[in-house]
């Protein structure tokens, strides 16, 4: 691996995570409003369609990780995932508004599910490889500031090209694929001195290492990414719900509201990686689970009429309340924790397994991401419908966390630059 860290790579590299973002913000959008509108399927239905995505990434996104990390080519290990995967997901996601019959809908969505769930670790595995080691969670930062950057550009954009075709927003997404296909491919060279070993591990024996070494560091980790997630999905899948049922508000205020929180960990995600580097991973992560755990105990346990009192009115952000102040610093929060938090996996293990440990990553993340939903919401219909509950449920899961964060002594930045 290159001893030099270049702002310019991973600013390009990070025009393919502006360009992805785009795409799950469209799809995440009005795929829905096509199932409901055109195809007339139930809730329910529309529900678990939605969920197909963590499905696919599922079982794709780790073992693709580790055939990354074996692959040898004149290109690289990384980039012919991309070269692969970045043309059919721009054709399939491009094809979805124009599909006017469900099996061909399906098709066209499955197709964009499997082939984006392709190429996501390898890409993802792409900024540790051209990165030395203490300048990854700056690295992060910069990458996550741009899908942050291009999730809100969906949002804003899509809407408004949307009113104009329902097809422009989908063609925006696979334009910004291809694009950014084109500049990784011309501006970004694989590091060429990765040594593999013959009888190197696949994802399931690097597993069974996590597991049965001494060291539980990297254990303690992934269960910690695991917990976090599981917290954060509390928030995230019954935001709205908890917005309308117990505050009062409408669902588009609930949304607005959300958005405060997104917007704060694009607008932190560069410091939130400078603060790690600086005083270490470790130490960030848990400053951010326990600002997390204040925030959301505090919005549990003021009442409705304190949470919605409104403090002032900003352009673009509109009426703030108290709750938005809070959901601010829980932006702020959870950047320091998700920014910090695939530096640290990947710097557990060397160069020739970054891709492994990566998808290790995701399949934590995504595990989470699966069950995160079905727990919490089991929990609130237990609870009488009381979605107050998730206030006082996320922070219980986001110090487990914690207390997991402390007894890692692994994954912090190698001064050698690994």
């Amino acid at each position: 691996m290159s001893s030099r860290f270049s702002y310019f790579k991973i600013f390009l590299l990070g025009s393919g995570f502006f360009g992805v973002s785009v795409v799950w913000g469209v799809y995440n959008a009005f795929v829905p409003i096509f199932l409901a509108e055109r195809f007339y399927l139930p809730p329910a239905i529309i529900g678990f369609f939605m969920t197909l995505d963590n499905i696919a990434a599922l079982f794709i996104q780790p073992p693709v990780g580790a055939w990354s990390d074996r692959l040898r080519t004149p290109i690289g290990r990384r980039l012919p995932f991309l070269l692969i995967g970045a043309p059919i997901s721009a054709l399939a996601f491009g094809l979805i508004p124009l599909a006017t019959a469900l099996p061909l809908f399906v098709a066209c969505t499955s197709t964009l599910l499997l082939s984006m769930a392709f190429w996501r670790t390898p890409v993802v595995a792409l900024m540790p490889d051209i990165t030395p080691s203490p300048y990854r969670s700056q690295a992060n930062g910069i990458v996550n500031f741009m899908g942050g950057v291009g999730a809100i550009f969906s949002f804003l954009l899509g809407g408004a090209l949307y009113r104009l075709n329902p097809s422009y927003p989908f063609w925006m997404g696979s334009g910004l694929v291809i694009l950014a296909l084109l500049l990784v491919l011309l501006f970004i060279r694989e590091p060429k001195e990765i040594e593999v070993t013959e009888q190197q591990p696949g994802m399931w024996q690097s597993l069974q290492e996590v597991l049965s070494d001494q060291d539980k560091s990297a254990l303690r980790l992934f269960l910690a990414i695991f917990f976090w997630f599981l917290g954060f999905t509390a928030i995230e899948a019954f935001f709205t719900l908890y917005a309308k049922n117990h505050l009062g508000l409408d669902e588009a205020d609930g949304s607005r509201l959300l958005g405060h929180l997104s917007l704060f960990f694009v607008l932190f995600a560069l410091l939130a990686g400078i603060i790690g580097a600086k005083i270490g991973r470790r130490r960030t992560i848990s400053l951010g689970l326990g600002l997390l755990v204040l925030v959301l105990l505090t919005i549990f346990f003021l009442p409705p009429a304190t949470l919605t009192t409104v403090v002032g009115k900003l352009p673009v952000l509109g009426t703030i309340p108290i709750l938005s102040l809070l959901l601010m610093a829980g932006g702020t929060g959870w950047a320091l924790i998700n920014i910090n938090s695939l530096p640290m996996v990947v710097d557990l293990t060397d160069a020739s397994r970054i891709g492994t440990y990566t998808g290790l990553y995701y399949l934590f993340s995504t595990l989470s991401a699966i069950a995160g939903p079905n727990v919490n919401g089991l929990v609130i219909q237990l609870t009488g419908r009381n979605y107050n509950v998730i206030m006082l449920l996320a922070p219980l899961f986001m110090l487990i966390a914690f207390g997991l964060m402390w007894g890692v002594r692994r994954g912090e930045a190698q001064t050698g630059g690994k």
